[in-house]
């Protein structure tokens, strides 16, 4: 008989098969493993992002040094036919009970630090915080706001949430007219300049570092707009929480939208499902009309798609 099998490689098998498996080497920002949706038992608490020429490791429980080591070699294995002389640079994030803990794990990660999206150039920090400046999981929602700015050249988007404003710089580079980037957050929407700037964008989006709620007014006066984007936190205390906020957004919206003009509504909360947005917005906003969800990346497949993230499209009808 051969030796009894590692008992913490084995708790991973699945993401260390994802790592060898790896072809071509990724040069964009993407997700390469989600454990997260659950279709890998024993990796639930699991997820490997790239962020070149950085990865990214984010566990929801603490690993064992025995379990970052099998990590280490694999992705160390796995560069060397891929990407021979390069540097392995990666982080492990410990999320476990409302504390976060990031480690350094190898290499370095470069300041500033630079990735890249279907061509287009983002700032990440992925050193710290949980949020990185660019959330993977909405890939195809960047690539729906590009594909409808394209179709519809001179659009003029209202952006809400708008975070380090990655939806604007997609629609600025397939020709919105303009965008009105609305978050409470300073940094996140200084990010979102350098996104702008970074990718040659010079004018047309403007910034505006305010309580959603209580800037109604300047909202109001600058509309109506074509494309409106919510893309609130689920739950973020003091701030946005969806199940009784989310409903003061869409009586909004009506009011907003250019006859036309359409809503991408936005919701990652895995306790709520696509009923909660579409049964409200029936209620509450009835003259727009759904039209389609946007789907996920391959790469985040759940085992329940009310689970996964929710981008739900809607238009107001000329």
């Amino acid at each position: 008989m051969g030796p009894p099998p590692n008992t913490c490689t084995a708790s991973m098998q699945a993401l260390l098969n994802a790592i060898a498996m790896m072809d071509p080497m990724p040069t964009d920002a993407l997700r390469v493993f989600h454990g997260r949706g659950g279709l890998f038992p024993r990796c639930e608490h699991l997820a490997l992002d790239a962020y070149p020429p950085v990865w990214v490791l984010t566990s929801f429980q603490a690993l064992e040094d025995e379990e970052l080591a099998s990590i280490h070699t694999a992705l160390t294995e796995r560069l060397q036919p891929l990407a021979s002389g390069q540097t392995l640079n990666w982080i492990y994030q410990c999320r476990l009970e409302g504390r976060t803990e990031t480690r350094l794990m190898a290499g370095s990660v470069p300041e500033p630090h630079v990735v890249t999206e279907a061509g287009t150039r983002f700032r990440v920090h992925v050193l710290k915080g949980q949020n990185h400046g660019l959330f993977l999981d909405m890939a195809q929602g960047r690539r729906w706001v590009r594909e409808h700015a394209t179709a519809k050249p001179r659009i003029k988007v209202l952006n809400l949430f708008a975070y380090t404003c990655a939806f604007s710089v997609v629609a600025m580079q397939a020709g919105a007219r303009q965008v009105t980037n609305v978050d409470m957050s300073h940094g996140a929407l200084a990010i979102g300049q350098q996104n702008h700037q970074l990718n040659g964008i010079t004018s047309g989006a403007g910034f505006l570092a305010h309580d959603i709620f209580t800037t109604w007014g300047k909202i109001t006066r600058g509309g109506p707009y074509d494309l409106i984007i919510v893309d609130p936190p689920s739950f973020q205390r003091g701030s946005f929480v969806a199940t009784k906020d989310y409903a003061r957004l869409m009586r909004r919206l009506p009011d907003l939208l250019q006859p036309g003009g359409h809503a991408l509504l936005c919701l990652n909360a895995p306790e709520l499902g696509m009923a909660f947005l579409q049964d409200q917005m029936q209620e509450l906003a009835s003259s727009l009309a759904f039209l389609h969800r946007v789907q996920n990346p391959l790469v985040f497949a759940d085992v329940s798609d009310e689970r996964s993230l929710k981008v739900l499209a809607y238009t107001m009808p000329d």
